[in-house]
């Protein structure tokens, strides 16, 4: 194409530039890089997991040096990474100086709880492993499940969004998001011994807490009643809770920031739970018929599920 034919389609976009709706092209803006913040969960996970994503045999004959170096590559590039989202949020307010900062202290926080992180994650393969009839080893669970996978890059984002790090910890759920099908919120309270079993579809809002000793299949939904409010629900729970030792089985949605799954409760698949459910209960799905027909022997079944 000649570039007369594009001038108009350049002045249309330029329009668009400077109604000031998108950012990026200030000149003053910051970024975090997507890139850079996924290589940072994936430095993250390695030092948690050694060689079973990269084959680097440091990992075997110097374990102190290879966590050593490894923390210094992470927090070397999560101090850059958290300047750069605390400016983006911040710029009229933060100077420079003070953004570097408080990156810093961030990044120091975050690093010295990285035993912690790795510790809920070896409880979330035992639970994977002892809630998994399928598994064939604990290894199988960190080198394959994709709900193992959900629940390592949220946590890591969980306790950035503690330390109140914008954009981050966003861009690492959607990045498990994308490869596994589970949107969970880096805000979510999630407890000890956690499983998300076959994960694909499954979604857990801002808000949800979750306790120990809970399993949930493909399909649930944990998630608000209504986002009318839109900005107004910002900060507000409206997201449900699930106490200990619940299982939430296939395609059922729990609703609703005032709704409370007690302790010991079963969900049943495809139900719909927008009220309080009393503990060691049992919510199950009425009213749905099931009909088999065998036309070649002209015979057929019915039942209720």
């Amino acid at each position: 194409m000649h570039r007369e034919d594009l001038e108009g389609t350049v002045r249309g976009i330029m329009e668009n530039y400077e109604a000031g709706d998108v950012f990026f092209t200030r000149p003053d803006r910051h970024f975090p890089s997507r890139k850079k913040v996924i290589e940072i969960v994936k430095d993250v996970r390695t030092i948690m997991f050694p060689r079973y994503f990269i084959d680097d045999m440091a990992a075997c004959s110097n374990l102190e040096y290879f966590a050593g170096s490894m923390l210094d590559r992470v927090g070397d590039a999560l101090f850059v990474q958290v300047r750069e989202a605390l400016l983006f949020r911040d710029s009229e307010t933060l100077s420079f100086h003070a953004a570097e900062g408080e990156a810093r202290r961030i990044t120091k926080t975050f690093l010295a709880r990285i035993p912690y992180l790795q510790s809920m994650l070896l409880k979330d393969v035992q639970a994977a492993f002892d809630g998994d009839p399928a598994a064939q080893s604990k290894e199988e669970i960190i080198f394959c499940y994709p709900g193992f996978f959900a629940i390592t890059v949220y946590r890591i984002a969980h306790e950035l969004y503690l330390l109140r790090v914008p954009l981050i910890p966003r861009i690492m759920t959607e990045y498990a998001h994308q490869g596994t099908g589970v949107d969970l919120n880096a805000g979510a309270q999630v407890g000890e011994y956690f499983f998300i079993d076959h994960a694909t579809g499954v979604v857990i809002g801002e808000t949800t807490r979750i306790g120990d000793h809970v399993k949930i299949y493909q399909g649930v939904t944990l998630g608000a009643l209504s986002t009318r409010g839109g900005q107004k629900l910002s900060g507000v729970k409206r997201h449900p809770t699930i106490e200990d030792n619940v299982t939430i089985y296939s395609n059922a949605s729990v609703l609703g920031g005032e709704t409370v799954v007690g302790a010991g409760s079963i969900i049943a698949g495809s139900a719909f739970v927008t009220e309080s459910v009393p503990p060691n209960s049992r919510v199950s799905v009425r009213g749905q018929e099931v009909n088999v027909r065998q036309s070649a022997k002209k015979h057929s079944t019915s039942y209720e599920i």
